[in-house]
């Protein structure tokens, strides 16, 4: 009954049968966990497009961001909305599917079919809840690559994702230098900062203060904190737009009425459009895993895991990179961009930078901007030369 109860919350294709492609890892195979467990069984759900070939020597890994799950470039089974980066992934595109195989993977502590807090403990038969183990960045890179070996691939041509897909890019790039040809962090940090965590804290306090969250156990109940992750979704989502985006596309304008109403009702289109995101984001994630994968953010410190040196984690590394940051990005803003790019000189590595003009946020590695386009293919079409492709 518990089963069917996660099913008809989340979706059939949410918690442990996704409409994906799923690799599972029984307990001779355990996930091992930085919080020091040994995660088994286990699963992870993942999407893969264009073919492989003969050398097994053009895999691209794209890394999704917070909210973010394995359908990068076919329409979403729940939402029925095209992939979240089909501007970048698909035939002609840069990360082309035509010379390409693309895998995307729902990260550990997911609510797209890897295992996460949704899923049920096999040790209860009950949905895992907040008993679920704390993930970070390096988990969510240990089961990818559990993944890129089950499937067969030692060496990825590339590793491309941004934002917290950036965070894992690196993550790559640190763990398995030897595995990863090229790298792409866009958007993205070494280090997440304070003011990130913070912003990530108010979201999780929303969760958390939902009566509905019932200390994580929402699902066994029957019920849903939809009002909490709303909020934390609406409050996130001003953090990945920049002022001048929120101004044109909405100004002060007014939501389908000519004068205030002197109510709190939504009365301007931005009111009415964060709203909208707030609602719609509830029907496709778990509340769960919003405070899980934001907390993977918080903890990741690159530097931190090298001696406080950043450059020590590419220390001698052959992996040639691009990195792409955006004018007015304030979340991930380019100063954080350029510490990785001054890491990876420090460290002898191949690197190119760009920081491209943008007045559209954060998000805009997710939009049509053709600079980051030319940047990325360009970048991917000279290492392709390189390996042979």
């Amino acid at each position: 009954m518990v089963q069917s109860a996660v099913a008809r919350q989340l979706g059939a294709s949410q918690v442990d049968e996704p409409a994906s492609l799923v690799a599972r890892f029984g307990p001779d195979r355990p996930l091992v966990m930085d919080c020091g467990v040994d995660l088994a069984p286990w699963q992870i759900a993942y999407q893969t497009y264009g073919e492989l070939n003969a050398a097994r020597s053009n895999a691209v890994l794209v890394c999704h961001a917070l909210t973010g799950d394995q359908h990068v470039a076919n329409l979403h089974p729940v939402t029925g909305k095209p992939g979240w980066w089909e501007t970048m992934v698909g035939p002609g595109r840069p990360i082309d599917t035509d010379r390409f195989f693309v895998i995307c993977a729902n990260v550990i502590g997911g609510c797209m079919g890897t295992t996460g807090p949704a899923s049920l403990n096999p040790a209860t038969g009950r949905p895992w809840g907040i008993d679920f183990p704390v993930v970070t960045i390096r988990d969510m890179v240990r089961a990818q690559a559990m993944l890129v070996d089950h499937l067969g691939i030692d060496s990825l041509f590339c590793v491309a994702g941004g934002s917290m897909g950036g965070m894992q890019v690196l993550q790559w790039a640190a763990s398995y230098p030897e595995r990863v040809f090229s790298a792409m962090p866009i958007a993205a940090a070494a280090i997440h900062s304070a003011q990130n965590i913070a912003f990530h804290e108010v979201g999780r306090q929303a969760v958390m203060a939902d009566p509905d969250w019932r200390h994580g156990r929402y699902l066994e109940e029957g019920v849903k904190p939809a009002k909490g992750l709303a909020v934390a979704r609406m409050g996130a989502h001003i953090t990945y737009l920049s002022e001048k985006a929120l101004h044109r596309k909405f100004g002060r304008r007014l939501q389908d009425r000519e004068a205030p109403t002197f109510s709190f009702d939504a009365d301007f289109q931005v009111e009415s459009y964060l709203r909208y995101q707030g609602e719609a984001f509830v029907e496709r994630f778990d509340a769960n895993s919003y405070l899980y994968v934001t907390r993977a953010m918080d903890y990741f410190d690159l530097a931190a895991d090298h001696g406080g040196v950043l450059a020590n984690a590419f220390r001698g590394t052959k992996t040639r990179f691009c990195v792409a940051s955006f004018t007015s990005d304030w979340l991930f803003p380019t100063s954080g961009s350029r510490a990785v790019v001054h890491a990876l000189n420090a460290a002898g590595a191949s690197v190119s930078f760009v920081e491209i003009e943008s007045d559209k946020g954060h998000d805009a590695f997710l939009l049509d901007e053709p600079e980051l386009f030319a940047t990325t293919g360009g970048f991917l079409a000279a290492a392709a030369r390189s390996r042979g492709l």
